[in-house]
């Protein structure tokens, strides 16, 4: 009979938490209709986190994709009025994606999808559970060890 690896169990467990987190999300996402894909909703999750409209090239870096993937989900978001390519005020030859108001009103809803899928997510915890995972969760975002609760 062989021993538990503690760090297998650990890592199936947290894959298995990824999949019903997106699953769940997803469901979420689908009663809102809000009509555009996960991919779609992490490029618009990432340009709000831009003080200034970034170069494609800045989204590929960030998403950590190749920039032709960029420009396909910034092509789809485009069609649907939720972004917009304007020109580098400093350098005729780039482009830059800035969020409309479109846009800015669909990542309220993407919040607001999300924050549901949380709340049904961790409704079967305690108060003080959902604080030791959080601590636990920064802990492991972070890479060092956080203070106890």
């Amino acid at each position: 009979m062989t021993t538990p690896d503690p760090e297998g169990l650990l890592a199936e467990q947290l894959l298995r938490l990824t999949r019903r987190v997106h699953r769940i999300q997803k469901r979420h996402l689908e009663r809102r209709d809000l009509g555009i894909t996960p991919a779609q909703s992490r490029l618009l999750r990432t340009l709000a986190h831009y003080g200034s409209p970034p170069r494609m090239a800045d989204l590929a870096e960030r998403l950590e994709v190749v920039p032709r993937a960029v420009t396909t989900l910034v092509d789809g978001l485009e069609t649907s009025g939720k972004v917009r390519r304007v020109p580098d005020p400093t350098n005729r030859r780039v482009t830059r994606i800035e969020l409309t108001d479109e846009g800015r009103a669909t990542l309220r809803e993407l919040r607001g999808a999300r924050r549901s899928a949380a709340a049904e997510i961790l409704a079967p915890l305690t108060e003080k559970e959902r604080e030791v995972l959080g601590v636990l969760l920064d802990t492991l975002i972070d890479g060092e060890a956080a203070k106890p609760c």
